[in-house]
C-alpha cells in the first residue's frame, strides 16, 4: 500500500474514532461527514505554509502571529508545543477558516519570529508566564473572548486559561488532557519506568544539557519528534519548516528554564506567584471541553480517567487511532478541527 494511502486511511479512521464522544457534550455530529477543507496550505519544498506574518506589542513580547479568516468570525486561537511550532496548525487552520471562524495563531515565547521587548526581561519559561502571555495578546488584538486548543506546552496553557480566566475562554480542546501542574506536585518521584520518559528534563538540569541543546536544536527536536510520534513518518521539509523556529535566540534560555522551573532548580518571578498558587491548587475547567489523545503518543502523558473530574462543565473525551501520536493536531488534523467546531457549538460539522 502506498504511503499516501496509508497515510489517507489513517486521516479517515482518526476522524471516525473522534466522532464517538461528541453526544455528552450536546452537538450534532455527523455519522460520515468531515468538515468543510477550505484551501490548502501552501508547501512547495517545505516552505511557509502561511501568509506573512503579523507582529503586535503584547505584555513583555513582540508577537509573531497568524490571523486568518473573516475579522467577523468567532476566534478560534491555536497554541503549539514544544518542540513544534505554529505549523503543527497548517491543515487545521483553513479547515477552520473555511468554516467561518477567524484564526489566531501565535509562535510562542522563544519561538519564531516572537521576541522579548526588553533585553532585561528574564526569560521565564514558568507555566503561567506562558498562560499571560496569551491574556496579553487577547487584550492586544482587542479579543475579549476566544475558543482555545492546543497540545503540549499549548494544551497546558490553554488548559490555564480555561481555568483562571473563564471569562476570557469560552471552549476548550486539549490534546493529553489537564496538564496544569505545580513545583510542589512535581517533587513526587515517579516509578522509574514513568522517570525514564522524562530523561530529557533531568539532561536539561545540567549545564552540559543546556549546552547539548543549544548546540543540537534540530537533532534534539527531531528525535523527540520520533520519540513522541512512533508511527508519524514526517519528511524532512515539513521537519525543517519547523525546526526554523527553534532559531530564536532565547529559546534555549525558556526551555531550559521550563524543566528547570518544573523541579523546583529554577526560580520564576514574583509577579506570578499569586497565580502558581492559584494553580498549585489544580482548578477545575468550567467551560466545555473535549479532551484528546492519540492512541500511539509517546511522550509522557496521563491517562484519561486521572483528569476528567477537572472537568466539570460539559466534557468529551475522544482517542483518536490510527497510530497518532503526541503531535495531534499535525497527525490528524479532520479530527482535531472536528473537536473544535464540536465543542464550539458550530452545529453539524461540515
Amino acid at each position: 500500500m502506498s504511503d499516501t494511502l496509508v497515510h489517507s486511511r489513517r486521516r479517515l479512521l482518526s476522524f471516525a474514532a473522534g466522532t464517538l464522544a461528541a453526544a455528552s457534550l450536546g452537538v450534532a455530529t455527523p455519522a460520515a461527514a468531515e468538515p468543510k477543507p477550505g484551501p490548502a496550505p501552501a508547501r512547495a519544498g517545505g516552505g511557509a505554509a502561511f501568509g506573512p506574518l503579523d507582529h503586535i506589542a503584547a505584555g513583555p513580547l513582540n508577537v509573531a502571529y497568524i490571523d486568518a479568516g473573516p475579522k467577523a468570525g468567532p476566534v478560534v486561537i491555536l497554541l503549539h508545543g514544544w518542540p513544534y511550532d505554529i505549523h503543527a496548525f497548517a491543515e487545521v487552520v483553513p479547515i477552520l477558516v473555511g468554516n467561518g471562524y477567524r484564526v489566531v495563531v501565535p509562535y510562542l515565547r522563544g519561538y519564531g519570529e516572537t521576541r522579548f521587548l526588553s533585553g532585561d526581561t528574564l526569560r521565564n519559561g514558568q507555566q503561567a508566564a506562558l498562560a499571560v502571555d496569551i491574556i496579553d495578546l487577547m487584550d492586544a488584538l482587542k479579543i475579549e473572548r476566544a475558543h482555545l486548543a492546543g497540545f503540549d506546552w499549548g494544551a497546558r496553557t490553554a488548559d490555564i486559561v480555561a481555568a483562571v480566566w473563564p471569562q476570557r475562554c469560552i471552549s476548550l480542546v486539549s490534546v493529553s488532557g489537564y496538564l496544569i501542574g505545580s513545583q510542589a506536585a512535581n517533587e513526587s518521584p515517579l516509578p522509574p519506568k514513568a522517570e525514564l520518559q522524562w530523561w530529557y528534563q533531568y539532561y536539561f538540569a545540567t549545564e552540559r544539557g543546556r549546552a547539548g541543546y543549544d548546540k543540537y536544536r534540530a537533532e534534539f527536536a527531531r528525535l523527540i519528534w520520533q520519540l513522541a510520534s512512533p508511527h508519524w513518518a514526517f519528511d524532512d521539509a515539513t521537519f525543517a519548516r519547523s525546526a526554523a523556529a527553534l532559531d530564536n535566540p532565547d529559546h534555549v534560555a525558556i526551555s531550559i528554564h521550563n524543566y528547570r522551573w518544573r523541579l523546583g532548580l529554577a526560580e520564576g518571578e514574583a509577579k506570578y506567584d499569586d497565580l502558581e498558587r492559584k494553580l498549585a491548587a489544580f482548578p477545575a475547567v468550567t467551560v466545555p471541553t473535549i479532551t484528546l489523545e492519540g492512541d500511539a503518543n509517546g511522550a509522557p502523558h496521563p491517562p484519561p480517567a486521572s483528569y476528567a473530574k477537572r472537568f466539570t462543565g460539559k466534557y468529551a473525551h475522544r482517542l483518536i487511532t490510527g497510530g497518532i501520536g503526541h503531535n495531534l493536531p499535525q497527525e490528524a488534523p479532520q479530527a482535531f478541527a472536528a473537536a473544535i467546531i464540536d465543542v464550539a457549538g458550530g452545529g453539524t460539522v461540515r
